[in-house]
């Protein structure tokens, strides 16, 4: 049995299209009946399975990006990058891949493989991390991705294989974004995304809100190590 009051790992997707024009970002609503964040619109994202971290990359994630998601975590980068790429495809059906040959896929990415892709990290930036407070029925470690919807294959504004954990799937413009029900970590995201605008880089550092039990803290991450902000 789960342990639904441990934390565990978790990446999201932030895809951006029109950075240099009208910035927009993908979002859809959870369900009234979901017991993380009911009602609210969010970015795609889940918790990390399993075989996340064996997937066959086309590319790999960028390694300034996987010194950083190892600055305080012994959780494979190639996981969080697999997470965040799968959990686009199911809950939007979109696709951060390159076409290629997947035999043996794994149980959860067979419908990915199916679309004749491996998954492509290379657009992945990574951009925030978050751990969910104590008291939530739910509890994550999220690692927030920026990739630029350019990046995608096929048509953007297909959502015809997502599945049904998101609703009102959108493009959301980015001055229109905090009219949304959102919760109030995606709209800390959201500012630190519009830093970025418009070429879309990394960050130089890496927020962290670290929410553990004994203290909630403000770091900043680096490859080399972290500091308080």
């Amino acid at each position: 049995m789960m342990d639904k009051s441990a934390i565990r790992d978790a990446a999201t997707v932030i895809v951006l299209r029109d950075a240099a024009t009208r910035p927009a970002v993908l979002m859809g609503q959870r369900g009234a009946t979901a017991a993380f964040m009911p009602n609210k619109f969010v970015f795609p994202g889940g918790a990390v399975d399993a075989g996340d971290g064996d997937v066959p990359f086309a590319t790999s994630l960028n390694p300034v990006c996987s010194g950083r998601l190892l600055d305080q975590s012994t959780t494979a980068p190639t996981a969080l990058a697999g997470a965040a790429i799968r959990e686009l495809w199911e809950e939007t059906g979109l696709i951060l891949g390159a076409p290629g040959d997947w035999p043996n896929a794994a149980p959860d990415w067979q419908s990915f493989a199916a679309q004749g892709m491996q998954p492509d990290a290379s657009a992945l930036k990574f951009v925030f991390r978050a751990i969910t407070p104590p008291g939530r029925p739910r509890r994550f470690d999220a690692r927030f991705f920026l990739a630029d919807a350019a990046a995608l294959q096929g048509d953007p504004d297909d959502f015809t294989h997502a599945c049904d954990e998101l609703s009102h799937l959108q493009w959301v413009p980015l001055d229109r974004a905090r009219s949304f029900d959102l919760p109030f970590i995606t709209e800390v995201v959201l500012a630190e995304v519009e830093g970025l605008l418009p070429a879309l880089k990394a960050p130089d550092s890496v927020p962290f809100f670290k929410n553990d039990d004994e203290e909630s803290l403000f770091l900043r991450l680096k490859a080399t190590g972290s500091a308080p902000g």
